[in-house]
Formats: structure tokens, C-alpha cells, sequence
């Protein structure tokens, strides 16, 4: 059997694509998101799939989920943080909360995960860690601070942990898409942040990026040799300017 892949947000969006196409290729999949039904309804034909509801941010509930997976299909071999949120607004008036939760979800999330899974890949000198960043966490945008914020984080983290880990032959990777067909706007409470967006959006004609290739992107990614790391790619859809 091949090796376990555990992937964060796996309800819908990025999460969902990655699941349907390590799943095609035969690998047990463990898929962590808040929506019950949506991972039931994603998993529904997948040969080897266990699913939980796991808030990632939840470091013992995190924990036992992997736990649990690892004790029927082995040591987590990928591991995909993408489980984030994007809740637009100006830091002068956005309910400071909204910053907590992201920086909780966004860049804690994206650590609890890596360190529940790091040392075995460290003892075995084998494994992948990739992280879905944003084009956020390398430029900024209006509207995005905090969002920006928490994704400068993930870049920075994620380097920082390719460089320590390099020496155990353990990769860590970063994919960092810009604006992309998901359900991230669905949170956002500020009405202006929201409307500037859509207005962005109709700019690009409409559409976004499909998650599909950002799916694709990953797996390409992950079927590299161990000894190959594909340590970041940028990837949006082509009218996209900013």
C-alpha cells in the first residue's frame, strides 16, 4: 500500500481537489475539516479514506485524529496544511478577532500539523510537509492586512523549517496561489472589503483560478524524488495582475 497522506481543509476548495487526486492514484487519505457532510460526500467512493471533523487549531484533537490514521495506514508520508481562512477588512475598524482567528488558523494550524507529523519523518529521514500559502505571503494587497500578516508567516515558517529539516532528507514545501474559485470569501464580513473584490475580480473577467490546477500543481509536486524539492511555486490565473 502506499503511504499515508493526511490533507487539512479537505471540505471543499484546494483541500477537496487534492483529496479527489491523491485518491485517483491510490494513496489512504486522511482528510481533517470542520463540514462533516462535505468530507462524508467527498470520500463517499474513495477506496481508503478516513475522515474527521478537526478544528486544526486544536492541537490534542489534531493530534489524535493523525494518531488514529497512522495506526491503520502507517506513518503520515505528506502532509498537506491547507485548512485557512481569509477574512478581509482594514485594521482600522475589523473586529480584532477576526485577526485572531486567522493568525490562530492560518500560521498555528499550519504548526500544530507540522510538529504532529515532523519527527517521525526526522527518525525515518523520509516525508513531505507542504503548505498552502497565497500570493499574500510574499506581496500585499488592500483590504488584507491581517490576512497578509498570517501568510508572510507561512512563507517565513515554511523556509525556515525547509532549512532545518534539509540535513534529515525531510522536504518542506510552500505553494502560494492567488485568487482562486473557493469558498475563502465566504467569511468576510466587511461589505466595502468584499465589493473592492468583486470589483477585482470582474477585472480578470469574472473567473478565477480553478482549484483543480492548483491540485495538480501539488501532486507534480509531491511525485518528485525525495531527494528533488520543489521548495515553492506561485501559481494564479493569467489575467490576474496584481
Amino acid at each position: 500500500m502506499k503511504p499515508l497522506v493526511v490533507i487539512t481543509g479537505a471540505s471543499s476548495g484546494f483541500g477537496a481537489e487534492i483529496a479527489k487526486l491523491f485518491a485517483a492514484d491510490n494513496y489512504p487519505l486522511l482528510l481533517l475539516g470542520r463540514r462533516q457532510a462535505k468530507l462524508a460526500a467527498l470520500s463517499a467512493n474513495f477506496e481508503n479514506a478516513m475522515i474527521d471533523t478537526v478544528d486544526v487549531t486544536n492541537y490534542h484533537q489534531f493530534e489524535t485524529a493523525v494518531r488514529k490514521a497512522e495506526s491503520k495506514y502507517g506513518k503520515t508520508d505528506l502532509l498537506v496544511n491547507n485548512a485557512g481562512l481569509m477574512l478581509l477588512g482594514n485594521v482600522q475598524n475589523q473586529d480584532p478577532q477576526e485577526w485572531q482567528t486567522m493568525l490562530n488558523t492560518n500560521v498555528m494550524g499550519v504548526l500544530n500539523g507540522t510538529q504532529i507529523v515532523l519527527n517521525d519523518m526526522r527518525d525515518r529521514e523520509h516525508g513531505t510537509i507542504l503548505n498552502m500559502s497565497s500570493l499574500a505571503g510574499k506581496k500585499t494587497f488592500v483590504n488584507h492586512a491581517a490576512y497578509v500578516a498570517s501568510k508572510f508567516g507561512v512563507h517565513g515558517l515554511s523556509e525556515t523549517l525547509r532549512e532545518e529539516n534539509a540535513p534529515k532528507n525531510v522536504r518542506v514545501m510552500l505553494v502560494a496561489p492567488g485568487a482562486a474559485e473557493t469558498e475563502l470569501l465566504t467569511h468576510v464580513t466587511s461589505k466595502s472589503a468584499l465589493s473592492d473584490y468583486e470589483a477585482w475580480k470582474a477585472s480578470m473577467g469574472g473567473l478565477t483560478l480553478d482549484p483543480k490546477h492548483v491540485a495538480a500543481t501539488v501532486k507534480f509536486m509531491y511525485d518528485m524524488p525525495q531527494n528533488v524539492n520543489i521548495r515553492e511555486v506561485d501559481i494564479a490565473a493569467t489575467a490576474q495582475d496584481a
